[in-house]
């Protein structure tokens, strides 16, 4: 399946070390200001080469909108875009065509398909996400006037972690470092952390939390939709995630009923719930409190050091992997988790709104 969503719906196109990336946007709501300027502000949170903890790979990353704007507004017909490929460097994985790289996508997609672009993975690249920023920017503009707003940051970096309570923080600080971490000192042992780890050829791993604020009771279906389901559904499918909690999560596992439980209240007359320890979903809809999830991202596969690992016709063999690659993925992973999250969020408002 190359197409996510029900009613607001990206069908994404392209390869790492293709001509270009790209897609199409269905059921964006007519009407829509088009702010082409923030939209190329988060492919900029994600393009390469934008601090010395990042590949080094130079990518624009220019969006062109093809299709489904007239005078700066959305027509409501299919958006068209693209985002070329300018700096490929397909020569540095020719010592990979005839092997499977360990933790990659090399051998499944040969077992799928019986047939792989080696270059930089191809499909599987997560240069694939390039899609999936454009599609969450334009839904992010149509969600900001319906008062729903998204901020994700990277929470852990290896066993540096942020406390979990995302209320301790001021999550407009998250942009203000390279590694996106709204708090200062924790950043920077994080940088150094990832720096150290590039200078040595390997990666790390660590967490991403999402909150979002604003989003109306009544979104997510009963059974096979419901909401958590889907968020899940959607981060899972960014390359390197490895897990997804929200709410307490397996934190709460520990915690008695009594102690769980998110109370009822009413002040002046609006229903609300003393604490939010559900996240914000209960019985798979939203409740109206904060939504808040965390994403789990296993270190980048791709280590300058040499491995053992087999060739096509399964002969042990050890090489070392060439090329600019990220010695960790959560910065720039940041605006991906907001993209699908903001796409979720965004179809199953137009979901609700059309069976009402």
């Amino acid at each position: 399946m190359n197409t996510f969503g029900n009613i607001f719906r990206l069908t994404t196109f392209g390869e790492s070390h293709g001509e270009a990336i790209g897609g199409v946007i269905d059921g964006m709501p007519a009407g829509i200001d088009i702010d082409l300027d923030f939209i190329q502000s988060e492919l900029n949170r994600r393009r390469p080469g934008q601090s010395k903890i990042t590949t080094s790979r130079q990518e624009a990353d220019q969006v062109e909108l093809l299709s489904g704007v007239f005078e700066g507004k959305s027509t409501g017909c299919p958006i068209g875009f693209m985002v070329r490929n300018t700096n490929q460097h397909s020569q540095d994985y020719e010592n990979m065509r005839n092997l499977f790289r360990p933790s990659h996508a090399d051998f499944t997609y040969q077992q799928k398909y019986g047939i792989r672009d080696h270059r930089g993975g191809g499909r599987s690249s997560a240069r694939i996400t390039i899609s999936r920023c454009v599609g969450g920017a334009l839904a992010k503009l149509v969600l900001k006037q319906l008062g729903i707003s998204i901020h994700a940051y990277t929470s852990q970096v290896g066993d540096i972690a942020l406390e979990r309570d995302y209320h301790l923080y001021d999550l407009s600080k998250t942009e203000t470092n390279a590694v996106r971490c709204p708090d200062e000192e924790k950043a920077a042992q994080m940088e150094e952390l990832i720096s150290r780890m590039k200078a040595e050829g390997d990666t790390i791993g660590g967490i991403i939390t999402c909150v979002v604020k604003g989003c109306p009771a009544g979104l997510g279906e009963p059974e096979f939709g419901k909401l958590h389901a889907v968020l899940g559904a959607a981060v899972l499918s960014i390359n390197a995630v490895k897990g997804f909690e929200y709410g307490e999560g397996f934190n709460g596992v520990t915690a008695r009923g009594s102690e769980q439980n998110d109370v009822f209240r009413s002040i002046n007359g609006t229903i609300t719930t003393a604490t939010n320890h559900s996240g914000g979903i209960q019985g798979g809809i939203s409740n109206g409190q904060d939504i808040y999830f965390r994403v789990a991202f296993k270190p980048v596969a791709t280590i300058l050091s040499e491995q053992e690992t087999v060739d096509m016709e399964g002969n042990p063999t050890r090489f070392t992997a060439k090329g600019r690659h990220d010695p960790c993925v959560l910065p720039r992973a940041v605006p991906v988790v907001e993209a699908m999250t903001a796409m979720t969020i965004l179809d199953y408002y137009l979901v609700n709104k059309l069976l009402k």
